[in-house]
């Protein structure tokens, strides 16, 4: 079974944000909640890099270990999702993850908390046959469909991968060795361990 991962290129990325578009575009994502966004960091001097941001579906993620009711579970493919019909909206998520990814969605002038919400890696929600209810809480299952992420689909440089972890690792790690830098992969040794097996050669957090 193939482990689900994302990795974000920050040699590549152009910080247009259309990965973030695609996203709240599929998934009809509420108001005040980017399940994806851009980081620009050192922005306007120069050797400043733009890293695709959202839930990193970490091998031992600090989500399920927080959460107080166990609304998180990982999928066969490695992809953790969360039970929104379980939630109780205390927030131990979102302090726990290290890309702050889990969020709360903000409706009224004081932002009124409610059920958290958080990137699915496009695998929807808990049900095996989605329903109309199931993508207003989820968004739409691609995995299902035998897609990937929207947000990787639609990255107009393929700084953004998505898929297999060992394909995704082998394609960043070519990448290295033809442009002969950018060895280090944001965000790999934090969510997936950095003796994982498809780990690109060099790749720290």
């Amino acid at each position: 079974m193939a482990r689900m991962k994302f990795i974000c290129d920050a040699e590549r990325c152009i910080e247009c944000n259309g990965c973030v578009t695609a996203c709240k575009n599929e998934h009809e994502v509420p108001w005040g909640v980017n399940r994806r966004r851009v980081v620009t960091l050192n922005d306007g001097v120069p050797g400043e890099k733009s890293i695709s941001v959202a839930c990193m579906h970490c091998s031992d993620a600090p989500c399920m270990a927080v959460c107080p009711v166990n609304c998180f579970y990982r999928t066969e493919e490695g992809v953790v999702l969360h039970d929104k019909d379980v939630c109780i909206g205390c927030g131990y998520c979102s302090y726990a993850c290290p890309f702050g990814a889990p969020q709360f969605p903000s409706s009224g002038t004081f932002g009124v908390r409610g059920k958290m919400d958080k990137c699915t890696f496009c695998a929807g929600g808990p049900e095996t046959h989605g329903s109309q209810a199931e993508f207003e809480k989820y968004g739409r299952n691609r995995l299902a469909e035998g897609k990937l992420p929207a947000c990787a689909e639609m990255c107009s440089t393929k700084a953004l991968l998505a898929g297999d972890g060992d394909v995704v690792a082998d394609i960043f790690r070519n990448r290295v060795v033809q442009r002969g830098k950018g060895a280090e992969v944001w965000g790999w040794g934090t969510a997936y361990g950095s003796q994982q097996a498809g780990q690109p050669a060099g790749g720290k957090s």
